[in-house]
Order: structure tokens, then C-alpha cells, then sequence
């Protein structure tokens, strides 16, 4: 049992993780690749920030050059000073390129750039000013300038070197990135695709597992609750589902068996009242109607046997023998109420004629019945027959009445029909309650139909033989 009350929580939760990993480890993918992305456009950034240090380096070194070859020229004081600001410029720019160089090959490129420029400064350019500020004339010789542009094509060389390098790396990072794009899309087409095949897999077989049995359960307790008792469902659900749909066919066979015993124990008492009645209306026949009619025999004689000149006393014993003769009539008709003797030995057809007989209003026939049927059938037809009969005469105003009975598949059809004001309704006055319970006691059905001006019709189906 407890392996049946878990098998459905553990297949849920399964079926969750299993969805819960392919979505995480899609999404994970994506993160990573994020992750990544950032990374590269992070060293992108610094790749630009170094291009733009390296070319802070080469402009403050050709206003260095510009200042120091303008001084030399006019010996003017204004460019020693833009030389002494381009000066602390190329320092300055030297120290932003090597903080921006983060892996061995940009050091040594961006060392070899610093070196170069140093070297013009301290080398070069500094001693040039300081014998153009001497009055030396070599300050201005075409060697000393061809120096100084020999220094700044160096200084351009390893500028390029750098810019050629970090142009491939960039270049690589690059593909990289589209990489790691394309990647990404793929991981989330990838996520989402799998995502949704795998909810609808599981949505899938959810469905099969939950959904479709409840509502295969629902619609079977449906039909269970409008009285289908022979309803059951088939057992092929697992854990919980399954020990639900042994339960739901335990119920319905306990519901059948206690409804058979049910009719079984109705038809028992019905079988018993007409046992009853057949023994009251014959202890009232063969006793008390026959004893009845003896005593007014006894006392006819008396009458007769009384001497003339008591006529008082001979009258007075005649009203006794009217009197019992009309106690034998009220016994005879009781007997005939509690259970008719004709029905007992001859059948349905002559005791419904003799019902139609004896009801007030006109009575037309149709009784297609050949052969005796079987005795509950015939009381309980009998009886149907004349409450729809005593209905008709005393409550419906109806100036006509049909009663048709035949015997098609195995089953006794009644019909009562009349022309009257209609409206009747079980169960209020109209007496066939009692008669529904027993018409369903043995398996019959029984219907009335009764719209307001339209008349009544009672139609009754009762089966000849009980499976």
C-alpha cells in the first residue's frame, strides 16, 4: 500500500526533474555563454583603450619633436615650455599604456613602445635642446634631424607592431564572439525547442496519467449516480489511479449487490402482501361470507316457520335477513377489493373486464393476452388498471377511457388512457406511489404522462421473467 499511495508522487516529481534539468541545463549553457560574452567585451574595451594610449604616446611625442625643432629654430621660450608639457605628456602616456597591458605579449610590445619613447626624450630630444640652448650649431645639422626622425619612425614601427597585434587579437576575439553567438542563439532555439517538447511530453503524460482518469472517473460516477449500477472502469491506471478505479468497481459491485438485494427484498414483500390478500379475501369468501349466508338462511326458515299472527316478530326477522344480505354484499365486494378471485382463476383479461364493468365510465378494451401470465405480473398489472380506472371516474371529468394490453418481447405492456381535464401527479393524492414500488420491485417501469387539458396516460412495462 505504501508503494501505492507514493508510485503517483514519485512519478510527478520525476517527470518534473526531468523537466527542471533539460530547462536548467539549457539555461546554464546560455549563462556560461553570457558569461563569456562579457568577458570578451570586457577585453575588447581594454584592446581600444590600449589603442588609445598608444596613440597619446605617439601624439605627445611629435609635440615633443615639433616644440623642440621650433625652439631650436627660434630659440623662443614659449616652445621650451610646450617641450617641457609634451615632455611630462609622454611620461604620463608611457605609464597609461603599461598599466593597460595585461598579458605578456602586449607587455613586451607596449615596454619595447615605452623604451622607444623614453629613449627620444632622455637620448635624443633633450640633449638636442640643451646644445640648441648652448648656441650649438649641431643642434640644427641634418644629422641631428635625421636622428630625431629615425628615432620617431622607430617609435611609429613599434606603434604599428602593437596596433597589427592587437588588430589580430581583436580580430580573433571577434570571431570568438560571433561563436559564442551563434552558440547562444543556438542554446536558447535549442532550450526552447527542448523546453517545449519536453513540457508537452510531460503535459502529455500527465494527462494520461491524472486527467484522463478523472474525468473517465467522473463521467463513470456520473452514470453510476443516474442509477447505471452495471457501471465499471476498466483497470489500467497505476499507483493511486489504479487503487481509485478498484475502488470505484469495489463500490459500484456493492452498490449493485445491495440494489439486487433491494428488488429482491421489495419482490419478497410484494410476493407476501398477495399472499395476504389471497388469504384474507379466502377466509372472508369460504368464512364469513359463507357463515353470513347460512345464518341468513337459519333465520329465513325461522321467518318462515313464525305463526301468522306475529307478524310484527315475522317483519322484524325479515329486516335482519335484508340486512346480513347486505353484509354478505359489503364482504364480497371488500374480498373483491383485497384481492379479486376472478384474477386468481382466470386471469388478467377477465378481471379487467370485470374492472370495466363495474367503472362509470364508458371502458374501451384492447387486450391482445392469450396465455396466463405469470401470477406477480397479473396482481400488480391488476391493480395498476383499476387505481387508473378509479382515478379516471372520480377525478379526471373524462367521458372515455382506453385500456390496451399486450405482450411484445418478453415484457407486458399497460396503457390507461383517458379524454379528461389531465394534470395528475404522483405522488399527490393519486394513489399509484405504492404501486410504483411495486411495479419497480419487479423490474418493471411505469410512466405517466398527464399535461394540463390533454388528458392522462399511464403506461406501465413490466418483464415476464426476472434475470
Amino acid at each position: 500500500m505504501r508503494g501505492v499511495k507514493g508510485g503517483l508522487i514519485r512519478r510527478m516529481v520525476l517527470a518534473t526533474c526531468v523537466l527542471l534539468l533539460f530547462v536548467g541545463g539549457a539555461f546554464g549553457t546560455l549563462l556560461i555563454s553570457i558569461g563569456e560574452d562579457r568577458e570578451t567585451t570586457r577585453l575588447s574595451r581594454r584592446t581600444h583603450q590600449l589603442f588609445t594610449a598608444a596613440d597619446q604616446v605617439h601624439r605627445k611625442t611629435v609635440d615633443l619633436q615639433a616644440a623642440q625643432q621650433a625652439y631650436t629654430i627660434s630659440g623662443d621660450g614659449v616652445f621650451l615650455g610646450r617641450w617641457q608639457a609634451a615632455s611630462s605628456g609622454v611620461l604620463e602616456a608611457n605609464a597609461t599604456l603599461e598599466t593597460l597591458a595585461s598579458t605578456a605579449a602586449q607587455r613586451r610590445l607596449t615596454q619595447r613602445i615605452t623604451r622607444t619613447s623614453t629613449s627620444y626624450v632622455q637620448d635624443y630630444s633633450l640633449p638636442a635642446l640643451n646644445a640648441a640652448r648652448r648656441g650649438d650649431p649641431a643642434a640644427r645639422s641634418t644629422s641631428t634631424l635625421l636622428e630625431g626622425e629615425r628615432r620617431i619612425g622607430q617609435l611609429r614601427v613599434d606603434l604599428g607592431v602593437l596596433r597589427t597585434s592587437e588588430r589580430d587579437v581583436l580580430a580573433a576575439r571577434d570571431a570568438r564572439a560571433e561563436a559564442m553567438v551563434r552558440r547562444e542563439m543556438f542554446a536558447v532555439l535549442a532550450g526552447l525547442t527542448g523546453s517545449a517538447i519536453v513540457i508537452a511530453l510531460v503535459g502529455g503524460y500527465q494527462t494520461r496519467l491524472l486527467v484522463q482518469p478523472i474525468r473517465r472517473a467522473a463521467t463513470m460516477a456520473d452514470r453510476l449516480a443516474g442509477g447505471r449500477l452495471d457501471t465499471r472502469m476498466p483497470e489500467t491506471g497505476k499507483a493511486e489511479i489504479g487503487q481509485l478505479e478498484r475502488s470505484f468497481n469495489v463500490m459500484g459491485d456493492s452498490l449493485q449487490g445491495a440494489h439486487d438485494d433491494l428488488i429482491a427484498s421489495r419482490a419478497r414483500v410484494v410476493l407476501a402482501t398477495d399472499q395476504t390478500r389471497r388469504r384474507i379475501e379466502r377466509d372472508l369468501h369460504d368464512g364469513v361470507q359463507q357463515r353470513l349466508l347460512s345464518l341468513g338462511l337459519d333465520i329465513r326458515r325461522i321467518e318462515l316457520s313464525v305463526p301468522p299472527e306475529l307478524p310484527e316478530l315475522r317483519a322484524e326477522l325479515s329486516e335482519v335477513v335484508a340486512g346480513i344480505n347486505g353484509t354478505v354484499d359489503d364482504v364480497r365486494e371488500i374480498s373483491r377489493g383485497v384481492h379479486p378471485a376472478i384474477l386468481t382463476e382466470g386471469g388478467l383479461r377477465p378481471a379487467v373486464k370485470a374492472l370495466a364493468r363495474r367503472t362509470a365510465v364508458p371502458v374501451q378494451l384492447d387486450l391482445r393476452l392469450d396465455d396466463r401470465l405469470p401470477e406477480p405480473v397479473e396482481v400488480a398489472a391488476y391493480y395498476v388498471i383499476a387505481e387508473a380506472l378509479a382515478n379516471a371516474a372520480r377525478h379526471s371529468g373524462a367521458t372515455g377511457i382506453q385500456v390496451s394490453a399486450s405482450v411484445p418481447d418478453g415484457q407486458l405492456e399497460v396503457s390507461v388512457r383517458d379524454d379528461g381535464v389531465g394534470g395528475a401527479e404522483p405522488g399527490r393524492g393519486s394513489g399509484l406511489v405504492g404501486l410504483a414500488d411495486r411495479i419497480e420491485a419487479l423490474g418493471g417501469t411505469i410512466d405517466l404522462d398527464s399535461p394540463a387539458g390533454q388528458g392522462t396516460c399511464l403506461k406501465v412495462r413490466l418483464p415476464l421473467a426476472r434475470d
